[in-house]
């Protein structure tokens, strides 16, 4: 379907998700704010009564009509759901704009977050069909690696801290119910995580848990290489991940080795200049709390490593769920011209 002919219509697709309604409640604060939104979901969630535009709307489930006359489609659930859309989308002509990862081993799909075509030196094509919005964990280090690389990036280890909302709703309550039973010292549930996640730090789930951080890190990863664009740069990074006992906001420590020798005031200089907010003297600690309802990546100020020559630490967060639902906002404004 020709782009023009197209009606002002934007379909979230996993509407239900917290990353749904984050960007659902971005889209109508934005440009997008009279646009028909349209609000989609797997079989459980279908039925459910919310609001759109502010009015009563209904999520719908997944067939052959829910992208029709779309200009844009977000897909905001699982990987699953949203392999499940891409047909659909693609065959109504919209514009696929990508949280699931379903696209991310896709050649033709374009990496995205704001500052990637100036950090990268690539272009982006405006007439690109799909775009892979990263996550704020992978916007972190991508632009942490093309925003140092001026200063011959020799080295970059981050462990990203993720917190329990990644995993959803259910993430959130389990974390909730298994505090509250700590406290009370009651056995606890965890149907979720397959562990204990209150008061903990794990490097992966029980054996029972369905959920597979290791796959998370892998797509992390994924996001990093695809910005990064080059094997030997991109070999230069480790990345790890750690599942974080905190509701919300992504935290990250980074540690960078350079071969050009650089002070605080410039490194900190590099990193606003990469998009991030960098602390200083003064301000509040940076943390998952600090940065909730924040559109852009917070660093502290860089902390250099004394006994190593050009080797810094980086302490930073990030709002999970806002930093990517902005970014994707920030993608479809730009492809509007």
């Amino acid at each position: 379907m020709p782009r023009d002919s197209q009606q002002q219509r934007i379909v979230i697709a996993g509407a239900s998700s917290l990353l749904g309604g984050e960007l659902k409640s971005l889209l109508e604060e934005s440009r997008f704010a009279g646009w028909d939104l349209r609000l989609v979901d797997e079989d459980e969630a279908a039925g459910t009564l919310t609001e759109a535009g502010g009015e009563a709307a209904l999520i719908q489930r997944l067939d052959e009509d829910a992208f029709r006359g779309a200009r844009y489609a977000f897909l905001t659930g699982s990987r699953t759901f949203g392999k499940r859309c891409l047909s659909p989308a693609r065959g109504a002509g919209a514009t696929i704009i990508d949280y699931s990862h379903a696209t991310l081993a896709n050649p033709d799909a374009t990496p995205w977050f704001p500052k990637i075509e100036a950090l990268s030196r690539r272009g982006v094509a405006k007439n690109a069909q799909t775009f892979s919005v990263f996550s704020a964990g992978g916007t972190a280090v991508a632009s942490l690696a093309l925003g140092l690389r001026q200063y011959g990036l020799r080295r970059l280890v981050v462990v990203l801290h993720q917190p329990v909302s990644e995993v959803g709703r259910r993430g959130i309550e389990e974390l909730e119910t298994q505090t509250s039973q700590l406290l009370s010292f009651q056995s606890i549930g965890s149907p979720v995580f397959g562990t204990q996640a209150a008061f903990n730090l794990l490097s992966n789930f029980g054996t029972e848990s369905r959920l597979d951080l290791h796959g998370r890190l892998l797509e992390i990863r994924a996001e990093v290489s695809a910005a990064i664009g080059d094997a030997v740069e991109d070999a230069k990074i480790s990345i790890n991940l750690i599942q974080a006992p905190a509701f919300y906001g992504t935290t990250f420590s980074a540690c960078v080795n350079l071969d050009k020798e650089v002070d605080a005031a410039t490194l900190a200089a590099a990193c606003r200049e990469a998009g991030f907010t960098v602390a200083v003297s003064g301000d509040p600690p940076t943390s998952n709390v600090s940065v909730a309802g924040e559109t852009t990546l917070q660093l502290a100020e860089p902390r250099q490593d004394s006994p190593q020559e050009g080797c810094w630490w980086i302490w930073g967060a990030g709002d999970n769920l806002r930093v990517p639902a902005w970014s994707g906002v920030k993608l479809a404004d730009w492809l509007e011209g």
